[in-house]
This record gives C-alpha cells, structure tokens and sequence, in this order.
C-alpha cells in the first residue's frame, strides 16, 4: 500500500509535507497532482521535508504527495551513450518530442520504444553467477562493446537460462536463475549510493590531455582529481571540452551543471559533429551529456552530479576509464547554499551550508581506480576535473578552497593571462600537482630519464623569467647582462610555442607526450646554442634578430620522425647562423 501525505508549506524548492505514515531519508515523493519528483532531505517530530526537483509554481497547501519507497534510482545498460539527460536523469530527446519546454512531472521513458541489441552471451546455465559476474556482451555502437553484468547488489545463485544470441529489448530478460531470479540488461542502482568495488588500485597511469602545460607540469593520473578555478572569461568550459575532446580516457560524462544554457547549447550542437580522434567514429558514440542549466530548477544541480557519478561507476565496473567534467561545481553548491537558506539552518562562510566539505568529498571519493567486482576481471577508473567559478576569481572563497582540499592537481586560470588571449590560460606558478611522485615510474618507462631533465628546464627556465621580470621593474630591460636579456626572451618563446595551444588547429589542439618531449628538446638546444654564442661575445640583438620564433613555429606542426629531423638541421644551421655574425671586440 503506498504512502501519502498532504504539502503543509511552500519555500521555493522545499516543500513541507506531513506524512500518513513515516518517510525515510533521501525517499522519493511525487508532489502535487502533476507528480513533482522531490526527495526527503529533512524528517522532524510531525513533518518532512521534500527537495523538489522541479518548478513548484502552484503547489497549494493540503496538495497530495505520494512517497515511492525508493530512493532517486537511474536506469543503467545499452543505449546510454550518446545520451542527453537532465539532471535527475530524464532523456531531453524523448522529452523534447512533447515541445521545447519540459512538462511538469513529466515521466518519460529511460529509451524509445522498439529499440533492440544484440545480445551475446558469454555464461552458460548451470554456471554460479556472482555479483558483477559478466552475462554478455552487447554491441552499443560501432565503437563501443557494452557488457551486461549482474547487479552487484545481488546475491550469488547457480543460472538456469541463458539467452541465446540474438537481438533483445533492454527491458527482455536474458538470464534466469534457479531460485526464479531473473536479469535483463537494465540495472537499476540508487544515485547516492556509491557502487562497490573488489579493491581500490593505486595511481598509475597518467590521463593524457594532449594540453602541453596539463601533462609536462601538471599531470593528473586516471582515477585523480583536478579542480580547475577562474573567474568569467578565463575559459574554463573550452578547457574542459578540449579535456573531453582529446584526452585518453575511453569515456567522457559531461555535466553542465547549472551552466548558461548557450555554453551546454554549444556542446550539443558540436559535439554530434566531432570526430573521436582515437576511433575515427563520431565523439558522441563515447560521450553522454548531463544538460542541467542555469534556467532549469535548482535543486536539480544536486542530483546532477550524483547521476553523473553514477554513470561513470557503472562504466568503470565495465573496465572503462571514464572522465567526469563537472561544469560548475561553484553552481552546485549554489544549490547546496539556497536549499540550506529555506530550511533556516545555520549558515557558515559566506552563506554556504556548514556541511559543504562533507558534501563534495562524498562525491569526490567515489571517483578513483579500482579492480571491478565480478569475473572476468576488469580495472577501471573514474577521473574527476571539476570547474570552480569564484566570484571575481577569488581563490579563497569557501567551494575552491573545499575543493582544494578533496583534488590532487589545481590547474589555476589567470584572467591577466585570458586577457592576453593565451589559452589554455592555466597559471603555471599558482597551479600544482601531487601526482608526480606516483607517475614518475610511467614517464621514466615510456619517456626516459630526460623527460624529467627536460621538464626541469622548462620550470627553471619560467622561475628564472619571473624573477627576472620584477628585477627589469627596478632597472628596466637595458640595464639586465645580455644572458638575462636572452633569458626574458627564451622564456618568452617558451610560453607563446610550448605552454600556449590553439584548440581551433588540429595540429596544435592535441600534442602527444613524444611529441612534447621532442618539442622541450628543440627549445632546450636553441637555447644553449644561443647561449655559447652569447659567451663568445654575440650580442642579444644580433642573435635576436634571427627567425627563430617562426623558425620553432614551423617544427611544431611536424610528427615525430620529420620534427627529429628537420629539428636537427635546424640547428646545424642556426649554429652557423651565429659563427658568421661579427664579434665586436671588447
């Protein structure tokens, strides 16, 4: 028999309701005759009080509320990728058929109708099937091997049926056990319960960004955390959409989470036609969307990253390396700070909830790498990157300091360095990582000892320029030795050829370790061929002079074979360059 219960008060978003008979925590509600879907987030002495995830304009005192005796659930198997849903996790597809505008309560299925996959299966009856034991395997796209699993909230029992191959529903069943359990490729699991693992697995391997800056200096390894801070303007989305584009994770979760609805419109109407640079496929075969924008309810902002989190779980059980880009988490917890507001709790710093430390790291500890429950074994990983938005790029506001204590790497946007149209706008003397220690065995296998010597020089070389720079404040350029000159102007070359990225040119907008390996190399020699002739008695403006900026610009469009070759006679030729310029005699 089901639960009900009358609205005694409206507040925004929350809504009081007393109930027939007692509700749980986090319990589903249906609102209102139109069925607003809301969750108990408050249970006092007579009363509870529902989060409502939609718009509560006429909801009338004494209107009926019904509980499911659930908690908000999402419906996970094939047909996910290339998806778009909203923040409690409805397809926009299916309700976009209904207009442009999102109905009241609207309950539309997870798929369309008639849709069907072919099913292999790969356990066999009489097999035991334990939790997250693989059933089969389905083809989701062209790209993509989709595996049915058993629910790893189930027992274990000894399978009775096996579907054979063949084209099935999702909804179909494909397994059946000899208690009469039955499975179909459809799970369903509750959003704020994080999915168990066998093991967690130490960091490892690094996500390759193809963001020269990201992976020389600031690496983050699958299964990490990056928050990424600034202000308007500084690009945080491009950066995070250029992560999705070309990272080396296998599958992107992208969460608009209370963003402007022109940045999501943007990724929906690019990235259908983007091309997987791994694959070759369309991106989209890999990607699914969470579009919860800034005109959508509030409260949904909270579900949305718990769905988000949920996704990407069930993915990484397949054995996937997922990567979450949360675009904002500052909005998030906008969310976090108005529903505290109109349940009159004790506000903390700068009126967000005292429990928003709490509130992020249990999102941000269900990210990770971990060894996947069920056989075959599977490792897979969720890494998270995080946008922050404080308020005229303050740092020390309450959410990036929060996240600052839950991420491993903080990749810092300048708003001086946007300003000047160099993007990735990252700030390499704010920005860190924590992550070195544990990649440094992966570069030294796949890059070699020099890797390390070269990023070395980079980083001294930016030390070294700002240093520098607040010296020539005292003295101004003429008065610096013609090595400082040379030093300024390195550096410089430095951060406009390496540090800086073109997303718009396929060339430049992904470069490979190797490649930037082989690019520091480059930089590195012209610096030191510069530099013996400077000791010889060339000066800065003669050895200046030399094309060498469109001459390195020129390299960096090259593969790895023609930029080692090219590069060396390069330098042959900038070597005799500078013996043929006059040394004037001291």
């Amino acid at each position: 028999m089901e639960k009900r219960g009358k609205v005694a008060g409206v507040s925004g978003p929350v809504v009081t309701v007393i109930p027939e008979k007692p509700a749980a925590m986090f319990e589903v509600a249906r609102v209102g005759e139109e069925g607003l879907l809301g969750e108990v987030i408050r249970i006092e002495r007579s009363c509870v009080r529902v989060q409502v995830y939609e718009d509560t304009d006429g909801i009338a005192s004494g209107a009926p509320v019904v509980f499911e005796d659930d908690l908000l659930s999402v419906d996970l198997g094939p047909g996910l990728l290339g998806g778009v849903f909203d923040g409690i996790g409805r397809p926009l597809d299916l309700l976009g058929e209904e207009g442009i505008f999102l109905p009241k309560g609207a309950k539309a299925g997870r798929r369309k109708k008639g849709v069907t996959f072919p099913f292999e299966p790969a356990a066999a009856p009489g097999d035991i099937l334990s939790p997250g034991d693989l059933l089969g395997t389905v083809r989701e796209n062209p790209t993509f091997l989709h595996s049915v699993m058993v629910p790893t909230d189930q027992l274990p029992g000894k399978a009775a049926w096996i579907a054979s191959a063949g084209g099935y529903a999702p909804e179909e069943t494909i397994a059946r056990l000899e208690d009469g359990r039955e499975y179909s490729m459809i799970q369903k699991w509750r959003v704020r319960v994080p999915r168990p693992v066998r093991k967690r697995l130490p960091f490892e391997i690094p996500l390759l960004t193809g963001q020269r800056i990201l992976d020389t200096l600031f690496p983050v390894p699958l299964g990490g955390a990056a928050v990424l801070p600034g202000g308007f303007g500084t690009g945080k989305t491009v950066t995070q959409q250029s992560l999705a584009k070309w990272s080396s994770a296998d599958l992107i979760i992208y969460i608009g989470c209370g963003e402007r609805g022109n940045e999501m419109t943007e990724v929906l109407e690019e990235f259908p036609g983007l091309v997987d640079p791994v694959s070759g496929g369309p991106l989209m075969d890999r990607t699914i969307l969470v579009a919860n924008t800034s005109n959508m309810p509030v409260a949904a902002r909270e579900a949305s990253i718990y769905l988000g989190m949920t996704l990407g779980e069930y993915f990484r059980d397949m054995g996937c390396n997922v990567a979450i880009m949360a675009d904002s988490t500052s909005r998030w917890a906008e969310a976090l700070r108005e529903i505290g507001g109109r349940l009159e709790e004790m506000p903390g710093e700068e009126g967000y909830p005292a429990y928003l430390g709490s509130r992020l790291a249990q999102y941000y500890e269900r990210a990770g790498r971990a060894e996947a429950l069920g056989s075959p074994s599977r490792n897979g990983s969720i890494t998270v990157v995080n946008a922050v938005s404080p308020a005229g790029g303050d740092f020390s506001e309450p959410v990036t300091q929060a996240s600052l204590r839950m991420s491993g790497a903080f990749w810092a946007l300048d708003k001086g360095l946007a300003q000047q149209r160099h993007f990735p706008a990252i700030n390499w003397s704010q920005s860190y990582t924590l992550y070195d220690g544990m990649l440094a065995p992966w570069f030294r296998e796949n890059l070699g000892e020099e890797w390390f010597a070269l990023r070395d020089y980079l980083k001294d070389l930016l030390e070294r320029e700002q240093s520098l720079l607040e010296l020539v404040q005292l003295v101004g350029r003429d008065g610096l030795s013609e090595e400082d000159k040379w030093t300024l102007f390195m550096a410089e070359l430095a951060r406009v050829l390496f540090l800086q990225q073109n997303a718009f040119v396929p060339e430049d907008a992904s470069f490979a370790p190797e490649l930037q390996k082989l690019y520091l190399l480059q930089l590195r020699e012209c610096d030191r061929i510069v530099r013996e002739a400077l000791s010889r008695g060339v000066l800065f403006d003669q050895a200046s002079v030399l094309p060498l900026r469109s001459d390195l610009l020129s390299l960096r469009s090259l593969e790895k074979e023609e930029m080692a070759g090219r590069g060396e006679k390069w330098r042959n030729r900038l070597k005799a360059e500078l013996e043929a310029i006059e040394v004037m005699p001291q």
